[in-house]
């Protein structure tokens, strides 16, 4: 999970790091109550790349020339991400600026300092001009010291730039993290540093272990309902699609079968989630039953997704409890369909389809009792779809998300 520059820059204020007098812009109106001295710099507050290039970078020396850039970089989405966050910082002057970061190299499974004395980096030549240095052992200054000699640094500037590693270092390992970046690391004229710009990527893994970052993916997930989630999660687990068939599996090799057969029948795939693992906003120990519940109601509230395709193949907890999951969504939705009929003078006229249809596939010895409970049950010809054979459902789901289906 890759957080935004202002989230950044919170956390390298709170270990130490010198960063400038900023604040956080939700509304162009905004400015007339800014805090820090003009001029200063707009950023757009997004995760794509090359924003400055994009116009999402911009200067202002008056309250009437920042709002007016405000509202230009408010909507100007870069990369198809329209910004929520603007930030607005003071400007700074520059001699020199450098490139740090903290990375896990997963080849040696150790972290890495590394360090450049060239802030725009030619990637293709970054490695005769990279700095690094294995942390091996438990981390103490010494590794910072090594990395800023490596640099070409001295005096009182090795001490700051080996100060600013050792806390980027902290950070690195009180939250778990993949990557700390600070590019620029700015140096004034008297010697003084900067970080003007950071980037902080979170291992997806470790989130749940944090509680404040638990809460940060969940509101990622809750304003981002309608983009490619994963790519700011970056998680097999549960990935957001632009189809409309959900799909549910208990199993990482089942969902991705089953979203290529769907694919492959021409279906469109949309949200998919893998309940065999605890979703990384999860904070507490879940059941199976429980991720079956919050990820029906995922696709639920989605409303481009017209049918929900669950497969589960061999065996799964709780089975009966599972079962009476889906029955209470199926009559729940059955319940609210009776109840949008409309009536004209007095008679039924039509209906209003107000429900999401569910194509369940069981596959299993285990599954017969629930196959046989599920076909019992009274609902909409179309609301409910047990079957054995995986083929059959996908294409079944696909017949169901027609064009012209109404989504509540």
């Amino acid at each position: 999970m890759d957080l935004l520059e202002y989230q950044v820059k919170e956390w390298f204020g709170k270990i130490g790091i010198p960063v400038l007098p900023s604040q956080r812009i939700d509304h162009p109106t905004d400015l007339k109550r800014l805090k820090i001295r003009f001029p200063i710099v707009l950023k757009s507050q997004v995760h794509g790349a090359e924003r400055a290039k994009a116009g999402g970078v911009r200067f202002a020396e008056t309250t009437i020339d920042a709002i007016a850039a405000a509202q230009n970089i408010f909507s100007l989405p870069i990369w198809g991400e329209l910004p929520e966050v603007v930030l607005a910082e003071s400007q700074y002057d520059a001699n020199q600026e450098f490139y740090l970061a903290v990375v896990l190299d997963t080849a040696v499974c150790r972290p890495v300092l590394l360090g450049c004395k060239e802030a725009d980096i030619d990637w293709e030549s970054a490695g005769e001009k990279m700095h690094h240095v294995v942390v091996e052992q438990e981390f103490s200054p010494f590794y910072a010291r090594r990395l800023a000699l490596k640099m070409g640094l001295q005096g009182t500037l090795m001490q700051s730039v080996s100060s600013v590693l050792e806390k980027m270092y902290h950070l690195f390992v009180q939250k778990d993290l993949d990557l700390v970046e600070i590019n620029p690391l700015a140096v004034s004229a008297n010697g003084q540093v900067m970080a003007l710009n950071g980037k902080v990527r979170i291992n997806e893994r470790a989130i749940k272990r944090h509680p404040d970052l638990a809460e940060m993916a969940a509101k990622i997930i809750s304003r981002h309902t309608s983009t490619e989630i994963n790519g700011i999660l970056g998680d097999w687990d549960g990935v957001k699609m632009h189809g409309k068939i959900g799909i549910l599996g208990n199993g990482t090799g089942s969902v991705m079968a089953t979203l290529d057969l769907v694919a492959n029948a021409g279906g469109n795939p949309g949200v998919c989630l893998n309940l065999r693992h605890a979703f990384l906003t999860d904070t507490t120990p879940t059941t199976f039953r429980d991720r079956l519940e919050t990820g029906l109601k995922i696709l639920e509230a989605d409303k481009g997704i017209q049918v929900i395709l669950i497969n589960f193949l061999g065996s799964i907890p709780q089975t009966e409890e599972v079962v009476k999951v889906i029955a209470r969504v199926v009559q729940q939705d059955n319940s609210e369909l009776e109840s949008q009929v409309v009536r004209s003078n007095g008679s039924k006229s039509r209906q209003v389809q107000n429900f999401t249809p569910l194509v369940i596939r069981l596959a299993g010895s285990e599954f017969n009792a629930a196959r046989k409970y599920l076909a019992t049950l009274k609902t909409h010809s179309d609301a409910l779809l047990v079957v054995e054979n995986l083929d059959e459902a996908v294409a079944a789901a696909v017949r169901l998300a027609k064009p012209t289906a109404n989504k509540k």
